[in-house]
């Protein structure tokens, strides 16, 4: 191929009839459609090309590192010490890096963290962090690098310079049915993620009803092709696969969840949360060598989050990322988010028995109706609004009792009104016989 004019029509041709690209094929294409040479109705054939055939592992590598290398990468070099990052691929009441974060800076670590918006069903951590007021996520290097050398960690969003050819890219899969796609979905994250200067990461890959994964074996082969590109870029990955099949937590908001991960770190077990939160940043401590093995670094965990340290690191962030921390109490006490919308409404349970299940994509679509999410990346949140499981899978319920609460503005549409309360209404399974714990941590693949 050297020297040869390359050609975008040959390069998609080539895929569709499902031979291997040369990484100067890739390279040629991506740059060329990051510069606007290349047209949207060539690279969404490219996409579904990618989407029928696959890639191999060469080529994921390629993919990925051709998005990453078409903006700019975060140097972290000068900062002496471990920096381990982890990573979601989204679910409902997932809240997990805002008491994870924390709890690692509080160790040692430095954390840092480049998170998204929530999108369809699933929530966005920055969302979530923006509901403090005055919480900056768009820093520049010099602040993130301070923030990280002040506090061990930064919690920021993706930059217009940071894999550009990932966001043109993840446009027009949203739009063109390729979303689903493996290979896209692993190249995506993966280039973001290796553009933060980290030297390791750890996976958190969702599978169920409120996940993009809905079965073990596809999320296994995600989790791998994502170990695949980290070890060939030199970082140190591992992978959790954890259940989404019920929302985490039990409150789902943006403002609510600040709250309920300030629970957590003032040393409260909501059950679920603190044991993900215990055996993710255990993993990451073990990653920076800090710990010799995962239960070492869970216990770790557990003890900043319950001796206070993690919740005074979280405070430190906050003040350095402009958030108005003296609105909840100057000597942090107990300080909360007070936004939230008062008039509540309620689900009440149809008969008597065990909750069986607690459907965590229609719980998340009834988000997105509230104004909790966002069906398109334009649309705003409401950080005020919040849905409460009062009752969750395994939980005994007597009939007319509250199965869940939730809180919308007042000039909410009625049809949307409409349309979270069905979709809540529905999101509970009722059953005369105590269901089996649910297992929340499926695999580690180290």
């Amino acid at each position: 191929m050297q020297g040869q004019i390359l050609e975008p029509l040959e390069i998609i041709c080539k895929k569709r009839d499902g031979q291997s690209l040369s990484q100067e094929e890739i390279d040629f294409f991506i740059s060329r459609y990051t510069n606007n040479l290349i047209p949207d109705y060539q690279v969404a054939s490219f996409l579904m090309a990618i989407y029928l055939q696959g890639l191999s592992k060469e080529e994921l590598f390629y993919l990925t590192n051709a998005m990453l290398c078409s903006g700019k990468t975060f140097d972290l070099a000068g900062i002496m010490g471990p920096k381990i990052d982890k990573h979601s691929t989204g679910g409902v009441g997932d809240k997990i890096s805002l008491p994870l974060a924390p709890a690692v800076a509080a160790l040692g670590v430095y954390v840092p963290m480049m998170s998204g918006r929530g999108l369809g069903h699933t929530g966005g951590t920055l969302d979530k962090l923006e509901s403090i007021p005055g919480f900056r996520v768009r820093l520049s290097f010099d602040e993130f690098v301070d923030c990280l050398l002040k506090n061990h960690m930064a919690m920021i969003g993706q930059t217009e310079e940071v894999a550009p050819a990932d966001k043109k890219m993840y446009a027009l899969r949203d739009v063109t049915g390729t979303v689903e796609s493996l290979p896209l979905i692993a190249s995506s994250i993966m280039s973001k993620k290796l553009a933060e200067g980290m030297d390791g990461l750890v996976l958190d890959v969702k599978v169920g009803k409120g996940a993009l994964m809905k079965t073990l074996p596809e999320a296994k082969r995600l989790a791998l092709a994502m170990i695949d590109i980290g070890t060939k870029a030199g970082k140190k990955v591992s992978a959790f696969l954890t259940n989404m099949d019920e929302p985490l937590g039990r409150f789902v908001g943006n403002a609510a969840e600040i709250n309920e991960s300030l629970d957590v770190l003032l040393g409260q077990k909501v059950p679920d949360v603190y044991e993900l939160t215990c055996a993710l940043g255990g993993e990451m401590l073990r990653l920076a060598g800090k710990v010799k093995d995962l239960e070492e670094g869970k216990s770790q965990i557990a003890q900043v989050l319950s001796n206070g340290r993690a919740y005074a690191q979280m405070n430190q962030c906050v003040v350095s990322q402009s958030g108005a921390f003296t609105l909840y109490g100057e000597d942090f006490s107990h300080w909360k988010l007070t936004n939230l919308h008062e008039e509540v409404q309620y689900i009440y349970a149809p008969k008597s028995g065990y909750v069986t299940s607690v459907d965590a994509y229609k719980v998340g679509i009834a988000g997105v109706a509230m104004g909790i999410g966002r069906m398109q990346k334009e649309d705003d949140v409401d950080p005020a609004a919040f849905i409460y499981l009062n009752k969750k899978t395994g939980e005994w319920v007597n009939q007319g009792e509250i199965l869940c609460t939730y809180a919308v503005a007042k000039d909410l549409p009625q049809e949307r009104r409409l349309r979270s309360q069905y979709l809540l209404e529905n999101a509970y399974e009722q059953g005369e016989k105590a269901p089996s714990p649910k297992t929340l941590i499926y695999e580690v693949i180290q």
